[in-house]
């Protein structure tokens, strides 16, 4: 997990995969839902003006996720 961050540090342009989720419960599955399991491949493609929300392609659907839950969202960086 060298190199390791959250999702919530990716800017517009970067590419990650994950590696796992630091939440649990409700939260936990709505994540796993939106497509945020182990191994897939998320695109930052758009940041607000303020910086949050951010909008990641996710297995092909752009979805926007707010700071606070893209923090629970532990990626590597791909290059």
């Amino acid at each position: 997990m060298n190199g390791s961050v959250f999702l919530n540090e990716l800017r517009r342009g970067q590419a990650a995969r994950v590696l796992g989720l630091s939440v649990s419960g409700p939260m936990r599955r709505r994540l796993q839902d939106m497509g945020l399991t182990e191994g897939t491949l998320i695109f930052c493609v758009q940041e607000s003006p303020l910086g949050d929300p951010r909008a990641f392609r996710i297995r092909g659907a752009v979805v926007a996720l707010r700071g606070e839950d893209a923090a629970k969202v532990l990626v590597e960086p791909y290059v």
